[in-house]
């Protein structure tokens, strides 16, 4: 008689590889390559008060580092963009041509022609 042994996995099982258990790895880097600037050229080139400074690179910085940590569907945003540029460049038309029922019509149709020409 076989004897079934049971196995727990742990709740954190598949937190490996990410920050606070929330955030890949890559994630963040991107959020930090795109925050970072952004708050660089706020903080440098803005003609304000440093209130204001903070201000706007709070409100531009948030939103691009929380999409980047986000991603989108799960992906990083750097697979996504090569992802959707493999797209842009490789895309074509796409047509229906008939479904395989109306494709044999078609074919059983062009070989009573070449029959009844012969």
């Amino acid at each position: 008689m076989k004897t079934y042994h049971t196995y727990h996995i742990p709740a954190n099982f598949t937190d490996a590889g990410k920050l606070f258990g929330l955030f890949g790895i890559r994630n963040a880097i991107e959020a930090l390559l795109l925050a970072g600037p952004c708050a660089i050229i706020c903080f440098r080139f803005l003609p304000l008060d440093i209130s204001g400074k903070v201000i706007a690179a709070l409100v531009t910085g948030i939103p691009l580092g929380g999409f980047a940590l986000i991603g989108i569907q799960d992906d990083p945003l750097s697979r996504f963009l090569m992802a959707w540029w493999r797209w842009r460049r490789n895309r074509g038309a796409i047509t229906f041509r008939g479904s395989p029922e109306q494709d044999e019509k078609r074919k059983r149709a062009r070989a009573r022609r070449k029959v009844g020409s012969a």
